[in-house]
């Protein structure tokens, strides 16, 4: 584990993507192309935990990553982030575009708007300034946890 003190980890903040739970919220770096992050993603969700949740997508590592978390972004302009963040990790086979088709109008996301909003370069921006912080808070690898104002690699013991 590592101190956060001398780190810049922003605190949650109204952008933030916050799954309310159990506890304050603990900050996971994740990508939607990971089985790593969809078991830590199961995890929490069965404990219960609040959850904040930022993209650590790298293009480099998983072609689909930026893309899928794009993606997400795009949901959730429709007020569906975690139903669609939910049923990525759920699926993990099938993350290509049709596929991306057929869950936003399973979860009732209008794809034409969500199609119009992956193109979107906020989105974009958005995505990459998340894995932009999740390196410099030193995160290395998918999922990176936050608990306590430490960064752990491991899967963290316990409540949040």
């Amino acid at each position: 584990m590592r101190d956060l003190s001398s780190l810049p980890v922003d605190p949650v903040g109204p952008t933030d993507h916050v799954r309310e739970g159990d506890g304050e919220p603990l900050i996971v770096y994740a990508e939607f192309s990971c089985p790593d992050c969809a078991v830590a993603a199961a995890r929490l969700r069965e404990r219960g935990d609040s959850v904040c949740f930022r993209h650590f997508a790298i293009a480099a590592r998983s072609p689909r990553a930026v893309k899928l978390a794009i993606a997400s972004e795009a949901a959730a302009r429709q007020g569906l982030f975690w139903e669609f963040h939910d049923s990525l990790f759920a699926d993990q086979g099938r993350l290509d575009d049709p596929h991306l088709w057929q869950r936003c109008e399973l979860l009732g996301i209008d794809v034409d708007r969500f199609e119009a909003d992956r193109r979107d370069p906020e989105l974009a921006e958005v995505v990459a300034s998340s894995a932009t912080a999740a390196m410099r808070a030193g995160a290395t690898g998918a999922p990176t946890f936050v608990v306590g104002g430490e960064l752990q690699a491991q899967f963290p013991s316990g409540p949040s």
